[in-house]
């Protein structure tokens, strides 16, 4: 059974969502000790979460960055804070999608089964783990890990994501609307600077592993990888 944690200090909307997802054959859980986010997460090990930014103590970025150190799950927002910035501090801060308050529990519901379909195809576990190999550098893409032959880099959620839409398409070039759509379900609030802030990071991480100018922008289309390292099969 798919597992859904909800993190909502409002004892009315939590109750509420529990209700309305457990209907439709749901396993839900929520979180009610909220310094002990990360504790209960990794007890329950759910599926996906849907978090609130407004939680005592510690705001809901700061409960998706701890989450987003172990777990790659979709983590969906539940705000009542509607600004353009704290849509884009979600994703940045490693959520999948924003659901603003008051919502359509019907939204609701459909935003958690398109993430899940996302995350884990029709909900089937994975048996194998899924690679992403260019020229001897390895994606694994469920770790978040760049492999370079000995070196490794750690990667966030949409680094990954990223650099497996790069490196598939390579040497064509990857459109920035393919790059939107694989990283973000609503486009509507993704701003220029969103993106390239993103490819910033990746350039860096592959930086990391002493690959220098291996993304290409492509003025007007998008970006591509250079394999222009050696070659370490």
């Amino acid at each position: 059974m798919v597992k859904i944690m909800i993190v909502e200090d409002d004892p009315k909307i939590a109750s509420l969502l529990h209700g309305h997802i457990e209907k439709y054959g749901f396993k839900v859980i929520l979180a009610v000790e909220f310094d002990h986010i990360i504790d209960h997460f990794k007890k329950e090990k759910p599926d996906l979460v849907l978090l609130d930014i407004n939680l005592p103590n510690y705001d809901g970025f700061y409960w998706c960055r701890q989450i987003r150190t172990i777990s790659t799950c979709p983590i969906l927002f539940v705000s009542a804070r509607s600004g353009k910035m704290d849509q884009v501090m979600a994703l940045e801060n490693g959520g999948d999608d924003f659901i603003t308050k008051p919502f359509d529990y019907e939204v609701v519901l459909a935003k958690i089964r398109s993430s899940l379909r996302r995350a884990y195809g029709e909900y089937a576990p994975k048996t194998e783990e899924r690679t992403v190999q260019q020229n001897g550098l390895v994606l694994y893409s469920e770790r978040m890990e760049l492999h370079k032959g000995t070196e490794v880099v750690s990667l966030t959620k949409k680094e990954a994501i990223l650099l497996e839409v790069l490196m598939k398409r390579s040497p064509r070039v990857a459109t920035r609307e393919t790059i939107l759509e694989k990283l973000w379900d609503d486009q509507s609030f993704v701003d220029e600077n969103t993106l390239n802030v993103n490819i910033t990071r990746v350039r860096k991480k592959l930086l990391e592993l002493g690959m220098e100018d291996a993304i290409e922008t492509v003025r007007g289309a998008g970006y591509r990888l250079i394999p222009n390292w050696e070659n370490l099969t």
